[in-house]
């Protein structure tokens, strides 16, 4: 004799996966916020300036972006690994100093040079940090006083001046009239960039890395290596915008690229990546940069003193921490 069985009522959704839609909304929020924020800054900046968005003032703001969009994807990497590089801008001073210096004697080596270098200087700083175990932070804030000291000292505390400006020439020209050749350089590093993290597993072993450490560990991944690859792609990245900017000013200085360094880190927390790790990308990283380069641009126009720049930076940062902060990892130290 058979039972009739009563047929399943509905499943009600599960109270994690009813509260985790108000976090999904958010992320997908964050993910949106650097399009958006481009957007509305660039119809404010042509309401304020009806002459701003043309042709010739869009190419001028790309070109502008070029350093500091290399510069934020190099930093992204690091940040994503749940660490930070505060040395970027160091290295870039330091580097411009190394190209204008060694440009008469190696000639068109010199870019290689420069950027191999920067890259083993970071390579350094992340040794150091996975091998004695120091926060990311301290090894590059001692990193960022060691290069400035070291560009202060080899250059006579002064500007050096570059008289071939053939060898970097290239970065001057413009595709098609219009593109800056420098914006196209760094559009490749995160084309390349992005593709290599997508097509390999460094991926999953960068989030797993800044997502947990130990968790990443766990399960095999390579944590160690990943995050000492992370600060020599970035201090590549570093020595590639220092020849950038040599390329504009036509010299290298102890100092140039100083201050880079906010408008770096706010390129990259703009871009939704959260500062502890484990969630953000490239390219929105790259977008970022371009909010960064805007507003630099943007102030004058709006009748902003640039004396201003540096407390809207610092607002902007803590704004963008604030959305994107990962609470449950604030207590962990990295």
């Amino acid at each position: 004799m058979s039972v009739p069985v009563a047929e399943p009522a509905l499943a009600e959704p599960a109270p994690e996966q009813a509260a985790s839609a108000p976090a999904r909304l958010t992320r997908r929020l964050t993910n949106a916020m650097p399009v958006v924020a481009l957007v509305v800054l660039l119809a404010a900046l042509t309401i304020a300036d009806p002459g701003f968005l043309t042709l010739n003032s869009l190419t001028a703001v790309v070109r502008t972006a070029a350093p500091l969009v290399v510069l934020a994807a190099g930093a992204t990497l690091v940040v994503l690994c749940g660490g930070i590089d505060l040395s970027i801008a160091a290295l870039c001073s330091l580097s411009t100093v190394l190209f204008a210096l060694w440009l008469p004697d190696l000639g068109g080596l010199t870019l290689l040079a420069v950027v191999a270098v920067a890259g083993a200087a970071g390579a350094l700083q992340g040794v150091a940090h996975v091998l004695l175990r120091i926060p990311s932070f301290v090894v590059t804030l001692g990193g960022m006083s060691v290069f400035a000291a070291v560009a202060l000292v080899i250059s006579g505390a002064g500007p050096v001046r570059v008289a071939d400006r053939e060898a970097t020439h290239w970065l001057n020209l413009y595709l098609a009239g219009v593109l800056p050749t420098a914006f196209v350089v760094a559009l490749l590093v995160v084309v390349a960039v992005s593709l290599v993290l997508r097509f390999t597993p460094l991926e999953s072993w960068v989030r797993a890395t800044g997502y947990s450490e130990a968790a990443a560990r766990l399960a095999g991944a390579p944590v160690d290596r990943v995050k000492i690859a992370a600060f020599t792609v970035s201090g590549a990245c570093a020595g590639l915008a220092a020849v950038m900017l040599v390329s504009r000013n036509f010299s290298g200085s102890p100092t140039m690229a100083d201050n880079l360094l906010l408008p770096a880190v706010a390129a990259v927390v703009v871009g939704g990546t959260a500062i502890t790790g484990g969630h953000g990308s490239l390219w929105r990283s790259l977008a970022g940069a371009l909010v960064v380069t805007l507003l630099r641009v943007g102030l004058p126009i709006v009748g902003v003193p640039s004396a201003y720049e540096q407390i809207l930076y610092g607002a902007i940062i803590v704004a963008a921490v604030a959305l994107t902060l990962d609470r449950s990892k604030v207590l962990v130290v990295k």
